[in-house]
């Protein structure tokens, strides 16, 4: 078998289980009833489809480590680094959504927050954005994918400035952010979201590989929701 054809069935295999396991997370979560606490369906549902897809992936790094001594990134890495990446983006990041927020408002295209405004939905939306959307994803898509994606596919582009590891894995996180049906077959997705998380999963990636550390990325991730769940809030509150 050439080594393209590994490579192809490598990405394939890795491809599968890496959008395979956010989907049998969701089919538990739809197991439990949220309405007492999470009566609109702001935050509970999508909180516990995030802990079961982090414990999958978790037993699996944990197996393969013991098959394979790997770096998944589970430690300081470059704090000097990591600190002023994470610096950087959270202010570019949020300044770039500032400024689209006021032109959507502007413009008269602006997505008001889709949960009625009370306590139990902003603070359990915030919260989950916080604390689990970050720490969750990235162990999938950097950690995980990243770190297996690089055993097979090696080498950089644009000069060497992005890995085609962490480039795959950041296509294969905007895939995931596609709503897939089968019986009838369609799809469901925003066409700038999927683009927006291929972009953010590259810097991402960047930061995981030029740290060495799963801690900056999930810093990233976390304060880039936070950033555009909280002005989608205020915006929606000022606009009421």
């Amino acid at each position: 078998m050439s080594k393209a054809i590994q490579k192809s069935l490598w990405v394939l295999l890795l491809a599968g289980l890496l959008l395979g396991v956010p989907r049998l997370a969701g089919a538990a979560a739809n197991l439990f009833n949220y309405h007492a606490i999470d009566p609109d369906g702001s935050f509970a549902w999508i909180a516990v489809h995030h802990i079961v897809q982090a414990l999958i992936f978790m037993i699996i790094i944990f197996v393969i480590t013991i098959l394979k001594p790997l770096d998944f990134g589970f430690k300081w890495g470059d704090t000097k680094v990591g600190k002023k990446y994470v610096l950087s983006f959270a202010l570019i990041f949020g300044a770039g959504s500032l400024v689209s927020h006021v032109i959507t408002i502007l413009t008269g295209s602006f997505q008001p927050f889709q949960y009625p405004l009370t306590a139990t939905n902003i603070f359990g939306q915030m919260g989950f954005q916080l604390l689990l959307s970050g720490p969750s994803e990235e162990l999938i898509f950097r950690a995980f994918a990243i770190t297996m994606l690089a055993l097979f596919i090696r080498g950089r582009f644009l000069k060497g400035k992005i890995s085609y590891a962490n480039f795959i894995a950041a296509i294969i996180f905007g895939l995931a952010h596609v709503g897939i049906s089968i019986a009838p077959l369609s799809l469901d997705y925003n066409l700038f979201q999927v683009i927006l998380s291929i972009v953010l999963g590259i810097f991402y990636g960047d930061c995981y590989e030029k740290t060495g550390s799963l801690l900056y990325p999930m810093l990233m991730h976390s304060i880039s929701n936070v950033i555009t769940v909280g002005i989608a809030i205020i915006a929606t509150f000022l606009l009421a």
